[in-house]
């Protein structure tokens, strides 16, 4: 399962949602959700977008998971 690390490389950054809407010309609403669902399903081109504006590669905001993780994360059952 993937899981997005766009919150925790912009927090490393010191980048705000704000500013990375704007660095990135993604929907404030957009930044909001994945910064509070990893799992929030993106395009390819919004994931470039973000890697471009937070200056990482795009491998940099992806990580490869398991489905318990996933599950403990979102407060489900394992």
């Amino acid at each position: 399962m993937l899981r997005l690390r766009v919150r925790e490389v912009a927090e490393a950054k010191g980048m705000s949602m704000n500013k990375l809407s704007q660095r990135s010309e993604i929907s404030y609403h957009i930044i909001t959700a994945l910064f509070r669902n990893p799992y929030h399903v993106i395009r390819t081109d919004t994931l470039d977008r973000l890697a471009k504006a937070l200056e990482v590669p795009v491998t940099e905001l992806i990580e490869d998971v398991s489905e318990e993780q996933r599950k403990r994360e979102l407060g489900q059952s394992v």
